[in-house]
């Protein structure tokens, strides 16, 4: 006997998945394990007849069954007498879940277990992979699940997946009339006198600048629905959590909200033995009291909750400034050079106010370029702190209507933070930290922090030389982070030794004492402001002084200047090449990714950081169309617009010919070259290369190259030729005499 089941009081998603589940089970019996949920009571009232669902395990017998399906849980804690079941001989355990794993979770023979917004989502797409009948009272109730555990797809534990089902329910027919009817019940009285007391009873803290509200109050006996209560109170002050801790009873219940990826309502709860999402949780303790539960409370908020972002992650900095008397053009040529749209007027070292690309454009128009910036400066200095709050700068932008906010610190500008860098914070760009990437291997790396996967990855001497780099840059007072192609490839699974370092502080000091600790030769570039330090075994490690480059011209070689991080990975040619990991004491292993490099990563994106990128390099194109076809990627929607604008305007003749050859090099010394230079024949940079050689001609050849040279390299009797030199030779040999002189003389 197969029977399907969920957790003690049952909610809408719980009732919807034991539906769905029986598609995929047909002969199963579904049963309740304990209680329901207000709403799941009143949705079977009215359709107890639709669905055969056994309301007490005294009706199911025990003996005879040889299947168990949990949905919506995997806790043998919330399933009452079913429990005893999952460790019985001879009884299969299949689980379908969308809550994070822990220690006291059951384990099953077949386990889908999705970071969705619902289990109804999963078994959702199951039923529509398998093309089952669903009729639509059953959309409907499919629907009510996904809507009530996502808050109608507003919850941030909300995925693609879940608007998807519910699409998929609203074509079966899903009537959403029922589905309000059902999810905005209005509050009975009893729940009405609470949200009262619960209100009064509010207080608001704030720890590592992350806001919340522990509202409390004491019933004789239950009251349902605290689940919505707290919801409600979420609504009236827009905290980043709230928790509502009630007495009912002997027992005390807690239910959690988070707004925020910071406060990990489930890690936090868990604590007092409850569990759920990171953004939704509850706990019911037994034989309790409110005061006592609070100071639990307190102690695993301290304990769990995480810094929520402030302005010193995201600001830039050191401020590009203007005086009063800069004439108006002049501040607008810096804006252009820079990429600002605002910069702030000082007089003797004090901030007195800031001039915008509009001011600028304005003052312009009327032929006033030559005019000080003073006669169209914003006077209204509205600034920060370094420790406030993103969020905080948000609500000040909107109450002040202004796109940048200069950050003081005791009186003096340490940075500035525009409207850009909040929204790229606050919607995406920044990392949340319950993403995660999946390697090839099929390993889950999550995001925040990579240390473990360091020490596991790279060799002990690599590992040798991080740590001398963090104490160096510890007793220097620099700080230090590994950039670029590394990040990408770890994150990716594949082995990476190339080490390129950027320093917040001068990078060549840097490196000659890395260079003297290792015994190594440090060779200096003043103009880069960069050091290569090679040791004595043949490595080398790329150490660069965090900087600005700027284009006088397309396609111009780079003017150099000192700056900070967020702007040294904002002049990189694409997402995945702009993220860093941190080698400083205080956070050693956490990964830096201000443009979401990794979401790209896990999507299989090729993205550029800014619209003009392939006009400032259009080398570029050729290191994109690498990167795609090294690991299988594809050039994002409005990134592959830019490129073919690219090659339309043939922005790649006004690069020179060495940076040309060098990226050139670069294809052909890849494992399987064929992919890019097929690419480079499709988006129409081909007849540019190699003008007078017809891919199709040679494309065979050049196909069989990597068989022949792993051949080559078995026999170990001759000594191994250049890779990109056998590539060429490949592509000229079809040619006449004179196209591949002109081509070897081109490069």
């Amino acid at each position: 006997m197969d029977i399907i089941t969920t957790h003690t009081n049952a909610d809408l998603d719980a009732l919807a998945s034991l539906v769905a589940a029986q598609k995929l089970y047909p002969g199963a019996t579904m049963v309740f394990s304990g209680t329901l949920s207000k709403n799941v009571e009143e949705f079977m009232a009215l359709h107890k007849d639709a669905f055969n669902i056994k309301k007490a395990i005294r009706e199911i017998p025990m003996e005879q069954v040889s299947r168990v399906v949990l949905v919506d849980t995997k806790k043998p804690s919330r399933l009452g007498k079913i429990a005893s079941l999952l460790n019985k001989p001879g009884v299969e355990v299949h689980i379908y879940d969308h809550h994070p794993r822990s220690e006291s979770d059951a384990r099953g023979d077949f386990e889908q277990i999705d970071m969705v917004g619902a289990t109804t989502t999963i078994l959702v797409e199951k039923i529509k992979e398998q093309n089952l009948p669903v009729s639509p009272l059953e959309a409907t109730l499919l629907a009510l699940g996904i809507y009530e555990d996502t808050g109608s797809l507003l919850f941030t534990s909300t995925t693609p997946r879940d608007a998807q089902a519910v699409a998929f329910t609203l074509a079966k027919g899903a009537n959403l009339s029922v589905v309000a009817d059902f999810l905005w019940r209005p509050l009975t009285e009893e729940q009405i006198d609470l949200l009262k007391t619960l209100l009064a009873d509010s207080k608001e803290y704030e720890i590592n600048g992350a806001r919340f509200i522990i509202a409390t109050a004491e019933r004789n006996k239950y009251v349902g629905g605290l689940d919505v209560l707290t919801h409600k109170l979420a609504e009236f002050s827009n905290p980043d959590a709230v928790f509502t801790v009630v007495g009912m009873g002997k027992h005390v219940q807690v239910v959690a909200r988070s707004s925020v990826p910071e406060i990990s309502v489930k890690e936090i709860l868990s604590e007092l033995g409850g569990g759920g999402h990171p953004a939704a949780a509850s706990a019911n303790i037994k034989n309790s009291k409110v005061t006592g539960m609070l100071n639990l409370l307190m102690e695993a908020i301290r304990q769990n909750i995480k810094s929520v972002a402030q302005v010193a992650q995201i600001m830039t900095s050191p401020v590009k400034t203007v005086m009063l008397e800069t004439p108006v053009e002049e501040a607008g040529r810096l804006m252009l050079r820079y990429g600002h749209t605002g910069l702030p007027v000082v007089k003797d070292s004090e901030v007195v106010g800031v001039i915008s690309r509009r001011d600028v454009e304005k003052a312009t128009h009327h032929g006033l370029g030559h005019a000080p910036v003073k006669g169209f400066m914003s006077g209204k200095l509205v600034s920060v702190a370094p420790e406030t709050t993103v969020a905080r700068a948000r609500e000040l932008m909107i109450e002040h209507d202004i796109g940048r906010l200069p950050v003081l610190q005791a009186g003096k500008l340490v940075g500035i933070i525009s409207r850009t860098d909040v929204l790229r914070t606050l919607h995406g760009a920044m990392p949340s930290n319950y993403r995660r990437i999946y390697s090839e291997k099929g390993s889950i790396y999550t995001y925040n922090n990579i240390r473990e996967l360091l020490y596991r990855s790279l060799p002990q001497s690599y590992i040798t030389i991080m740590e001398q780099c963090r104490d160096i840059a510890q007793e220097l007072g620099y700080k230090v982070y590994i950039a670029g192609g590394m990040v990408r490839d770890l994150l990716l699974g594949v082995q990476s030794f190339d080490i390129d370092l950027v320093v917040e502080g001068n990078g060549m000091t840097f490196g000659s004492e890395l260079a003297r600790r290792f015994d190594a030769r440090a060779r200096l570039h003043p103009k880069f402001k960069t050091a290569n330090v090679i040791f004595q075994d043949g490595r080398q490690v790329d150490v660069a002084t965090a900087r600005l480059e700027f284009y006088q011209y397309p396609a111009a070689l780079p003017q150099v200047e000192t700056s900070s991080l967020h702007q040294d990975l904002y002049r990189r040619d694409f997402t995945i090449n702009a993220m860093a990991v941190s080698l400083n004491q205080e956070n050693f292993g956490d990964i830096v990714d201000y443009f979401n490099g990794r979401g790209d990563l896990e999507y299989g994106l090729v993205r550029v950081l800014h619209n003009l990128s392939f006009v400032e390099d259009p080398t570029r194109l050729l290191r994109g169309v690498r990167l795609e076809k090294r690991y299988d990627f594809i050039f994002e929607t409005q990134t592959f617009s830019l490129v073919k604008d690219a090659v339309q305007n043939k922005m790649l003749e006004r690069a020179s010919m060495e940076r040309v050859w060098e990226e050139l090099k670069h294809i052909l010394n890849e494992p399987r070259p064929g992919k890019a230079l097929g690419r480079l024949e499709e988006i129409g940079l081909w007849d540019y290369l190699f003008p007078g050689v017809l891919y199709g001609q040679v494309r065979d050849v050049v196909d069989e190259i990597p068989r022949f040279l792993r051949l080559i390299h078995s026999w170990s009797l001759v000594e191994e030729p250049e890779q990109w030199l056998v590539y060429l030779l490949a592509l000229l040999h079809r040619s006449g005499p004179e196209t591949a002189v002109a081509i070897c003389q081109r490069y």
